[in-house]
């Protein structure tokens, strides 16, 4: 009964830090709408947008929460996710590849413009549940004014375990904000 109760304590100990075996995102090698309200209200973008923006806090303020993404690579359907942009400049994201091969990877971010973001993206690879790598994306996105979506374009590297790049591919993203 002494061991049931550790073992449970320890699963969702576990489960509660969100661990993961699976560690990594998406690698381009393998490739495969919801209605919203707004989150910004007029109000928020005229207190953001008094100087006109340009110092970012539009951008900031409009890219945080939880967003439905759907990627291309060299102009091709390539996959979906769900990111979650968070206000101290992370972000983490879920995407929908075979979790052997690695479908979370993490992030940072910040804003480059009135309504634009960059973000520095990096995630472990996986072949068949065997480390094989990791990659690197480079992103920025635009807000779009109504803060219920964003559009942008990427860059993707690949890498092996020793670091060796290994491929470099480009790729857009559209998102749809998902409300709380």
């Amino acid at each position: 009964m002494k061991r049931t109760v550790i073992g449970a304590a320890a699963v969702a100990a576990l489960s509660l830090a969100g661990v993961s075996a699976h560690a990594g995102c998406a690698d381009p090698r393998t490739a495969n709408q919801q209605s919203v309200s707004p989150m910004v209200t007029p109000q928020i973008l005229q207190s953001l947008l008094g100087d006109g923006g340009s110092n970012g806090r539009w951008a900031a303020a409009g890219i945080v929460g939880t967003w439905h993404v759907s990627y291309t690579v060299e102009g091709s359907p390539f996959a979906e996710a769900f990111i979650q942009w968070h206000s101290d400049g992370t972000e983490w994201e879920n995407i929908n590849l075979p979790v052997l091969n690695g479908n979370i990877c993490v992030g940072s971010w910040e804003p480059v413009g009135a309504r634009r973001v960059s973000r520095n993206h990096i995630g472990w690879l996986y072949m068949d549940g065997a480390l094989s790598g990791y990659f690197t994306e480079t992103e920025t996105d635009e807000v779009a004014l109504d803060g219920l979506s964003y559009s942008g374009t990427n860059v993707q590297k690949i890498y092996d375990t020793a670091g060796t790049l290994q491929m470099q591919v480009t790729g857009t993203s559209k998102a749809t904000r998902i409300m709380p």
